[in-house]
């Protein structure tokens, strides 16, 4: 399996999750767990996906998500799960 990580930061709108999941979907991408909350109008949602079935390759995965993010006026960043964990440890 191979893991990356999804952040979703942002003015709150309607259809955030329903066009980033669409999007997904179309690609055969698994959602494995998924994260939001909602502060004080601000959007925040964080994903763990399964891209090894995916029909295209990383870096149009993460191409792709930032211009779906600058259509729906949020900011959407993709991470290898390796990556992410290596900025993270402590």
């Amino acid at each position: 399996m191979q893991k990356s990580v999804i952040t979703v930061v942002g003015k709150d709108t309607v259809g955030i999750i329903a066009r980033v999941c669409s999007y997904l979907a179309d690609k055969n991408i698994n959602i494995l767990d998924i994260s939001q909350t909602i502060v004080q109008g601000f959007f925040n949602m964080m994903m763990i996906v399964d891209t090894s079935s995916m029909d295209i390759d990383f870096s149009t995965l993460s191409e792709d998500l930032d211009r779906l993010g600058t259509s729906i006026g949020v900011q959407i960043k993709c991470q290898k799960e390796e990556i992410f964990n290596m900025m993270h440890r402590i």
